[in-house]
């Protein structure tokens, strides 16, 4: 699992474990995977944390070896690594005055690279590497983090945007072409979370909500942000065949029906 110490995918990670699943948490701080291993084997789990840059191949590889002498084959993927940076941002919404930050305009293209290349391309070499012996094990499954962004681009993160509406597509491109190999390739697509990454967005240093905040629930019907817990249910179904073994190319949102939901 990539990005395996993030508030979500650690989460998805024991729930895993909790299942049987031998868990490889990689992560770029290996201090952050390491915690979350600890906490897999304080319920009775077994996994391993490694250092991984997603956007290297050659730190892919050397994860791969890793896992298979420790676990000898694998069997899921999920690609959680991802993230935004205040480089890829605009400060306005809607207007390309700069007011109090980046105009689009400003975004310098190193910013936005990164940001896409973190989201997209880190998922795109973790699904050459691992996805090459994947194909050898029992069942194999790949499962992408994809966004409401992946849907319909959110304001003032044009380069995330971009980049998990390339993962919706990705991976219904990837599901056809193993299709025949037998593995299934699908994502979820999370709606709002509060997260380490988002908290400072979407909550007042009071802990009241933000007026981004207030515009997201009232575009959310069910009146909430999610909770980590709440993406398990998709996640234990795309990963065993049992369920979902006639499940290819799909992009499920846990969204509270935000992406139903069209204003009116």
């Amino acid at each position: 699992m990539t990005g395996g110490s993030g508030v979500l995918c650690s989460e998805m990670a024991k729930e895993l474990a909790r299942q049987g699943v031998q868990i490889a948490v990689l992560n770029k701080t290996l201090a952050k995977g390491q915690q979350v291993v600890d906490e897999i084997e304080a319920l009775g789990g077994t996994a391993i944390a490694i250092s991984v840059d997603v956007l290297d191949k050659s730190s892919l590889l050397a994860a791969r070896e890793e896992i298979l002498q420790k676990f000898g084959k694998i069997n899921i993927l999920i690609n959680g690594a991802g993230g935004n940076h205040p480089d890829a941002i605009t400060a306005n919404e809607e207007s390309i005055e700069d007011v109090a930050g980046n105009s689009f305009f400003e975004l310098s293209e190193q910013g936005f690279s990164n940001v896409f290349s973190l989201n997209f391309t880190g998922t795109f070499l973790a699904c050459q590497v691992f996805g090459e012996v994947m194909l050898q094990a029992e069942a194999p499954t790949i499962i992408n983090v994809s966004s409401m962004s992946g849907y319909t681009p959110l304001t003032k993160v044009p380069a995330y945007s971009a980049a998990k509406a390339a993962i919706n597509n990705f991976t219904e491109w990837l599901a056809v072409h193993f299709a025949k190999e037998g593995m299934r390739v699908n994502a979820i697509a999370p709606g709002f979370f509060v997260t380490s990454q988002n908290r400072d967005l979407l909550l007042t240093a009071e802990g009241d909500y933000t007026a981004r905040s207030k515009k997201i629930l009232a575009a959310t019907p069910m009146k909430k942000f999610g909770e980590p817990q709440h993406l398990l249910g998709a996640l234990l179904f795309l990963a065993d065949e049992t369920y979902s073994g006639f499940v290819t190319g799909t992009t499920i949102p846990v969204d509270g029906g935000f992406n139903a939901y069209s204003g009116v």
